[in-house]
């Protein structure tokens, strides 16, 4: 739930208890240009965009005003010192936090080589990952890298199912064709009888 702080007027996002959370979470889809905003971030960085998107709708499910109990801010929920770590004004900026986001993202695919570890570095920090070498045993960041895995899994199963059926259907060679016409349609032979009548009769 997103409501306005009466003291300071800033967003808050707060968690709603009670039998919500056992409700499936229904995944609000990007605008056109959050998407293109995700696009040119992630080709500029190397990053799948497909992985933004998850990370994105795990993180704020595309509410770029979210804020957490923690104090994560915007569309890719920046921590205020991250932010500041990556040049970033205002995090509720779509295009700022995007930027940022990915671009810190994709330094820790670099630092770890493994997306599980990015992932979860992303969401425990660095240390929490080189403290354990590897995903660090805090629920949170457990079930955060399982949720993430399984929409960017999900992501790139579509994908390969659209662009399967955007492939065009390979042309047949005219010798194929031709025999395939030939196969349906027989030869047909003609002659005439000797009282004068023309007759058709299968080739065999």
């Amino acid at each position: 739930m997103v409501r306005a702080d009466p003291r300071t007027g800033k967003l808050i996002r707060t968690a709603v208890s009670s039998n919500a959370s056992s409700k499936p979470v229904v995944t609000t889809k990007p605008s056109p240009a959050i998407s293109t905003l995700v696009e040119d971030a992630a080709r500029t960085n190397n990053v799948d965009p497909l992985l933004v998107h998850s990370v994105i709708q795990v993180e704020s499910n595309y509410n770029q005003y979210a804020v957490s109990p923690v104090g994560a801010e915007g569309l890719m929920q920046l921590m205020p010192e991250t932010a500041r770590m990556l040049g970033v004004n205002n995090s509720f900026d779509a295009k700022e936090n995007i930027e940022a986001g990915v671009r810190y993202l994709k330094s820790l695919q670099d630092q770890f080589k493994d997306d599980r570890l990015a992932l979860a570095a992303y969401n425990a920090g660095p240390n929490a990952v080189q403290r354990y070498r590897w995903v660090p045993p805090f629920k949170e960041t457990q079930k955060y890298v399982e949720d993430v895995g399984k929409r960017y899994g999900e992501a790139r199963k579509a994908e390969a199912v659209q662009k399967s059926k955007s492939l065009p259907t390979p042309p047949i060679p005219d010798g194929q064709m031709m025999a395939a016409q030939e196969e349906r349609h027989p030869k047909l032979e003609q002659f005439v009888d000797q009282d004068g009548r023309l007759h058709l009769k299968t080739a065999q």
